[in-house]
């Protein structure tokens, strides 16, 4: 499969989160094994602006990431227990980050089945907590690229505009009138909410 490249992450992070869809998210982990999921459903969170986003505030030790360069991961911790993981977007110094929601596995399933503790496909991935175990993604990866050995993200068809929905934001106080939120229409693997 063909390697995305920088370029195809410098875009605004509105129209990322649509273009990350149908994507397959690659992780090689230590002795090669290698993990990869179907990106089906993402969430958009820009700096300035929206009060959902860690960046509002601007820039702090936690979510300095964010202002990274396109195509650089932002893991964070939340609620006590969950790793979230995000693709940074927007030039660096800009805040912006799609949210990674919901992923079809697609090879390492055994691995996944194991960090999840779940045979269950359709559960494997169905959330944004989800997508980390499953992957064992934690936030020692915030600040990582996808441009490396350990992470990239591979080409694949774009996901026919009919075929793609469209939503509020799930599981925020703030800004949840913003129809950020991007899933593909009938996958069997979308999350029902924050943060599993």
């Amino acid at each position: 499969m063909e390697r995305l490249e920088k370029q195809f992450f410098d875009i605004p992070t509105l129209q990322l989160a649509t273009a990350l869809l149908g994507k397959t998210f690659v992780r090689i982990l230590p002795g090669n094994r290698v993990l990869k999921g179907r990106i089906v459903e993402t969430e958009a969170y820009l700096g300035e602006g929206d009060e959902a986003s860690h960046a509002w505030r601007g820039k702090t030790d936690r979510n300095r990431p964010m202002f990274e360069a396109p195509g650089t991961l932002y893991v964070y911790f939340t609620y006590g227990c969950h790793h979230l993981v995000n693709i940074v977007s927007e030039p660096r110094e800009t805040a912006g980050a799609v949210l990674l929601r919901a992923m079809e596995p697609l090879e390492g399933i055994w691995f996944m089945e194991q960090q999840r503790r779940s045979a269950s496909a359709s559960n494997l991935m169905s959330g944004p907590a989800k997508i980390a175990q499953a992957l064992d993604i934690n936030r020692s990866h915030s600040g990582s690229d996808l441009f490396g050995v350990e992470f990239s993200l591979e080409n694949a068809p774009p996901i026919p505009e009919t075929h793609i929905g469209t939503s509020s934001r799930i599981g925020i106080s703030r800004g949840k009138e913003l129809q950020w939120r991007k899933f593909v229409i009938g996958s069997p693997h979308l999350s029902q909410g924050r943060p599993s």
